[in-house]
C-alpha cells in the first residue's frame, strides 16, 4: 500500500501540539513529526535524506510563522505550506500568503476540515513538476524523470513513459491498475489492443529499480495488471530521531 503521507507539524505550544499530532494521526491517517521552532525546522528542511508531504505552521505571535514560511520559500522547499493562527484579519492572510503559505486557516477550526485542507495541497502539489514522491526505497521526482535512493546516492534516469507508469500507479495507491488502462492512459492506445508494450516496460522498469529483479517489491504483478508495493513508511531513508519523536522524513528541493 502507499506509504502514509508525512507532515512536519511546527507548534510552540506543547499540550496543543501533541492534541493536534495525535489527531492527525488518528483521524487523517498521517504520519506526523512535530517541531517547536524555527532552528528545528529549518534544520530538517536543509537534509536531502528526508521526505514530508506539507508543513503545517503554527507559531505565535502569527509573524512568526509568517517569517518561517517566508525563509522556507526562500530555502528552496516547495512542498505545500499551510499557516494556522488565531489572526483572522483580511492584513494578516494576505501577510501569510503572499510569503509563500499555500493556505490559510483560523482557529478555532474543525479538524475534518483542516484534514480536507490538508489532503486537498497535497493532491495539487503530486501533479506539480516540484512534487517528490516516495516509492520504496526512492525520492521520485516526475518533473526531472528520476528516482534517487538516499540511503546510496544512486540515482536511476527514466524514461518519459516510465516516469508515467510510476505516476499513474503511485495515484492509484493500492488500487491495481490494469494492463488495458496503462495502454490507454499512459500509451493513448484503444481498448483491445496488445499489451506486450506494458509488459516490455513494466519488465524493463524492474530492471532499473527492484533490489532483485527476480522478486518483485516495488513493482508487484496483480490480476491482470500492477501495483506499487512496499511497507509504510519505506524509503524515508532516515536517521534515528530523539526517543519519543514521531518517524517522519524531510526532503529540500535540490
Amino acid at each position: 500500500m502507499r506509504a502514509s503521507r508525512h507532515i512536519l507539524l511546527v507548534d510552540d505550544n506543547r499540550a496543543h501540539c501533541s492534541t493536534l499530532s495525535l489527531a492527525l494521526e488518528t483521524c487523517g491517517g498521517f504520519t506526523v513529526t512535530v517541531a517547536s521552532d524555527a532552528p528545528d525546522v529549518l534544520a530538517l528542511a536543509a537534509s536531502r535524506a528526508h521526505h514530508f508531504d506539507t508543513i503545517l505552521l503554527d507559531l505565535a505571535p502569527v509573524g512568526a510563522g509568517v517569517a518561517l514560511c517566508a525563509d522556507l520559500r526562500r530555502r528552496g522547499v516547495r512542498v505545500p505550506i499551510i499557516l494556522v493562527t488565531d489572526a483572522d484579519g483580511e492584513e494578516d492572510v494576505v501577510r501569510g500568503l503572499d510569503a509563500g503559505a499555500n493556505d490559510y486557516v483560523v482557529k478555532p477550526f474543525r479538524l475534518a476540515e483542516l484534514v480536507a485542507r490538508l489532503r486537498a495541497q497535497m493532491r495539487v502539489f503530486e501533479t506539480s513538476e516540484d512534487a517528490v514522491l516516495v516509492i520504496g526505497p526512492y525520492h521520485f521526482r516526475p518533473g526531472s524523470r528520476s528516482l534517487t535512493d538516499p540511503t546510496t546516492n544512486r540515482r536511476v534516469r527514466l524514461t518519459e513513459k516510465e516516469a508515467a507508469v510510476l505516476k499513474h500507479l503511485y495515484r492509484a495507491g493500492s488500487t491495481p491498475v490494469p494492463r488495458q488502462a496503462l495502454l490507454r492512459d499512459v500509451w493513448g492506445y484503444a481498448s483491445g489492443a496488445s499489451t506486450h508494450t506494458v509488459e516490455t516496460h513494466i519488465y524493463r522498469l524492474r530492471r532499473k529499480i527492484e533490489p532483485d529483479e527476480r522478486v518483485a517489491r516495488i513493482l508487484v504483478n496483480t490480476d491482470g495488471g500492477y501495483r506499487l508495493g512496499y511497507d509504510r513508511g519505506a524509503g524515508t531513508g532516515m536517521a534515528a530521531l530523539p526517543r519519543g519523536l514521531p518517524a517522519m522524513a524531510v526532503v529540500a528541493a535540490e
